[in-house]
């Protein structure tokens, strides 16, 4: 996309968690900051700043040719909206000066959002659809590709895991962008996940890739890099040996033996008068099981 001087616009603020890249979303991480409820989906005060002038020269506050970033607090098409979204839209078809640019994981509900004049889009529209993984990938990539908008981005941010768009990717796309995730509780970007959407874009014969940010914590020929430091993790410990063999420990029914990362530093369950801790106990929730099997806990 042409590089344009930007404005932000957000005709509402707050929104709904729905796929794993909301998990850390970091509208709800800065809400929390300032004891605001993110999941209250509520107009702001700026609703129609496309169409608000200065009292002093009666000029638009958004000037002519601006790239407008539309909804970044929200999701545009959240169901919430859905009242004040027509009036939103007529002041983009107004406002046919500016370029609107916004992002949605809610790919899905815009056939039923449109205004009745759209068409096959309008020209001065981009709407981004964010794919964080390759569940998303499979779920939004066909319904995106086969949308009516004139303007398409594909964001892979915050890119969670290796995606493979095939057969879907094309020149109906004009640009791919991916980024790690940012925060305290940032999940790994891999480098290689990013080399692999490029490689993709390019083949594809889409002329625009971005990465965008390598987010706090980058994986990159297997050493961590934490909020873009040049400088990799150090990590000697993981190379040690076990100073010595453990167990078998008896755990009784509803009982978890826990551990660290298997480290001679772990003061884990090994280090415990019971070895286990009961089921009553545990306040935290388990998103992944490595034994009796693999799974992901939903």
């Amino acid at each position: 996309m042409e590089k344009k001087s930007a404005s932000i616009w957000n005709p509402w603020h707050g929104c709904h968690k729905l796929s794993e890249g909301c998990r850390h979303c970091y509208v709800y991480r800065g809400d929390s900051k300032r004891g605001r409820d993110s999941s209250i989906v509520e107009k702001t005060g700026k609703f129609d700043l496309p169409l608000q002038r200065k009292k002093r020269t009666d000029e638009y506050k958004i000037p002519s040719g601006n790239l407008v970033y539309t909804c970044f607090t929200s999701d545009f098409l959240v169901e919430d909206a859905d009242e004040w979204r027509p009036e939103a839209w007529e002041m983009m078809r107004i406002r046919s000066d500016l370029h609107f640019l916004f992002i949605t994981k809610r790919i899905d509900r815009l056939q039923q959002c449109l205004p009745d004049d759209w068409k096959d889009g309008y020209d001065n529209v981009t709407i981004c659809c964010t794919m964080e993984n390759q569940k998303e990938v499979d779920y939004r990539l066909p319904i995106y590709k086969a949308a009516p908008i004139k303007h398409k981005i594909i964001i892979c941010e915050p890119l969670l895991s290796k995606v493979d768009f095939s057969p879907h990717l094309g020149m109906w796309v004009e640009q791919i962008v991916a980024g790690g995730e940012s925060g305290k509780e940032a999940r790994i970007c891999d480098y290689d996940w990013v080399l692999d959407i490029r490689r993709q874009a390019v083949e594809a014969g889409i002329s625009s890739f971005w990465f965008k940010q390598t987010g706090a914590r980058l994986l990159k020929d297997g050493k961590v890099y934490i909020n873009g430091s040049k400088k990799a993790l150090s990590e000697p410990y993981i190379k040690e040996e076990p100073v010595e063999d453990f167990g078998p420990y008896k755990v009784p029914k509803n009982g978890y033996f826990v551990m660290g990362d298997n480290r001679n530093n772990s003061n884990d369950a090994r280090e415990w008068e019971t070895h286990y801790v009961s089921r009553d106990e545990v306040l935290g929730k388990a998103w992944f099981r490595y034994y009796p099997s693999i799974k992901v806990i939903k």
